[in-house]
């Protein structure tokens, strides 16, 4: 038995059949709602089991709700239910799906097995990895004399480092250093060891000591005020290098302590 039309309610052969949504139309008959315009299957649109074309489709509306006092506790109702309901699945599920695993030596053997597993597949993927990522600089000419202007430039500047932060003032002292202190049994008293004289050199410059001056390391010579220095020699900025004709020593003094006769 043929199907009847959507639309005219007639029966729908099978030569002029058209099923659409959830019915079968004759070709005149599927059309639009509104305008009668013919349809086909790829130019309409279905809204509740109607065609309609694009200019006549229902456009859906949205419905505003007013927040009035009532809409508001019916809201807040509803969190509150909805916090009720989750505390109490929470509190079914608490502890549910979490196994605790004893610490038995069992486990003990098989987490050591792990740790000595792990730490061999380390110490493998370091063996192979090693000599990788470095970069071998050829020792050329080119980086030769780099490396020696570099260390020249080192050289320099460590040399007027320690000149600035040499501690030796070119100020005189207002008295030589004395020890006070004497030991209190005469048998620890050792005798002074003269210095051996020095025959005194022939010619060079003169020059007279002005303050006294006690040497204060092996290299220096102390001073009397009026000792004839001999051959004296700059050795840099503030000290000298000369011969005491008075002690016959050679060493090294201040050069503020002098002046030339």
């Amino acid at each position: 038995m043929n199907p009847p039309c959507g639309r005219c309610k007639k029966p729908v052969y099978p030569t002029e059949k058209i099923n659409c949504l959830d019915k079968f139309w004759h070709k005149g008959c599927f059309s639009c709602e509104v305008c009668k315009m013919a349809l086909s299957m790829s130019n309409y649109k279905g809204f509740e089991k109607k065609p309609y074309c694009t200019m006549h489709y229902p456009k859906t509306s949205f419905t505003i709700v007013t927040d009035t006092p009532e809409n508001k506790r019916l809201k807040q109702q509803t969190m509150l239910n909805s916090q009720a309901l989750y505390k109490e699945e929470f509190e079914k599920t608490k502890g549910k799906g979490f196994s605790v695993v004893a610490d038995t030596p069992e486990m003990q053997r098989v987490k050591k097995t792990q740790d000595q597993i792990s730490h061999a597949l380390y110490k493998e993927d370091f063996e192979k990895n090693k000599g990788k990522g470095f970069s071998v600089v050829t020792d050329t000419p080119e980086m030769q004399r780099l490396k020696k202007t570099q260390d020249q430039i080192s050289n320099i500047k460590y040399h007027e480092d320690f000149e600035k932060s040499k501690v030796r003032s070119d100020a005189p002292p207002p008295e030589n250093r004395r020890d006070d202190e004497q030991p209190s049994d005469p048998r620890l008293i050792q005798p002074a060891v003269q210095p051996r004289p020095v025959a005194p050199p022939a010619g060079g410059p003169r020059y007279q000591a002005l303050y006294s001056y006690t040497a204060a390391e092996a290299d220096e010579v102390s001073l009397q005020e009026g000792d004839l220095i001999l051959n004296v020699e700059t050795i840099d900025a503030g000290w000298v290098f000369g011969f005491n004709q008075r002690t016959g020593q050679r060493g090294m003094l201040p050069a503020n302590y002098i002046r030339p006769i």
